[in-house]
C-alpha cells in the first residue's frame, strides 16, 4: 500500500523552490500519494479558515503522514484534537514562537500545547538561528509535546530563503521504515 503524505505550507505558501515543493517531487517518484494543497489567504490567513479546509483535506485526503512548516504548526495544534485520525508519522518543521505574533497571523495566536499531536510517530525540526523562534524556546516546545526533535545548525526558519531548496533528512524521516524482529 502507497502511503498518503499530505504537506501543509506556512504564511506565504511554500512554492518551488522551498524543500516542501521538492519533498513533493521526490515522494511522487518513489510512488507516494501526495497532497499539499495552497491554503485560502495564505499571504493574510485567518485561523478559522484554514481550520476548515484542513479538515475538509483530511476527511477527503485521510493522509497517514502529515508534515507541517511554520505556521501550519500552530493549524496542526488547533485542529488535531478535532480530528478523528491516527497517523503514522507527524513531522514539526520551524514551528513559531508563542511570545511573537506574527502580525498577519494574528488569529493563530495564542496556541495551545497539544498532548496528543494524533501521530504514532512525531520529529521536530528546529534551528539555531530561527528569527521566528529561538532555540530555547524550541527545546522547551519539543519537551512540552514530548517528541523527538533535529536541531539544525544555522538554518534559519528552515525554508527556501534560508537556502533549504531541498531537506533530504525530511525524505529520508518519511521514507525510514521501523522493522522489528519478531522474538520467537
Amino acid at each position: 500500500m502507497n502511503k498518503r503524505v499530505l504537506i501543509l505550507h506556512g504564511l506565504g505558501g511554500s512554492d518551488f523552490p522551498h524543500w516542501q515543493a521538492h519533498l513533493a517531487s521526490d515522494l511522487i517518484k518513489d510512488n507516494y500519494i501526495v497532497s499539499f494543497p495552497a491554503f485560502p489567504s495564505r499571504d493574510n490567513p485567518d485561523l478559522s479558515e484554514w481550520k476548515e479546509f484542513l479538515k475538509k483535506e483530511i476527511k477527503h485526503f485521510n493522509p497517514d503522514i502529515v508534515v507541517c512548516h511554520s505556521l501550519a504548526n500552530i493549524l496542526w495544534f488547533h485542529t488535531c484534537s478535532e480530528l478523528d485520525i491516527k497517523l503514522d508519522k507527524l513531522m514539526l518543521v520551524a514551528p513559531v514562537s508563542r511570545n511573537r505574533i506574527v502580525k498577519e497571523a494574528q488569529s493563530f495566536y495564542p496556541y495551545p500545547i497539544v498532548k496528543d499531536l494524533k501521530a504514532k510517530e512525531i520529529i521536530m525540526a528546529a534551528s539555531t538561528n530561527d528569527p521566528y523562534m529561538e532555540i530555547e524556546e524550541a527545546i522547551k516546545l519539543q519537551t512540552e509535546l514530548n517528541v523527538g526533535m533535529k536541531i539544525m545548525e544555522n538554518a534559519g526558519h528552515i525554508n527556501a530563503a534560508s537556502g533549504f531548496g531541498k531537506l533530504d533528512c525530511a525524505l529520508d524521516w518519511i521514507k525510514r521504515v521501523e522493522e522489528c524482529e519478531e522474538n520467537r
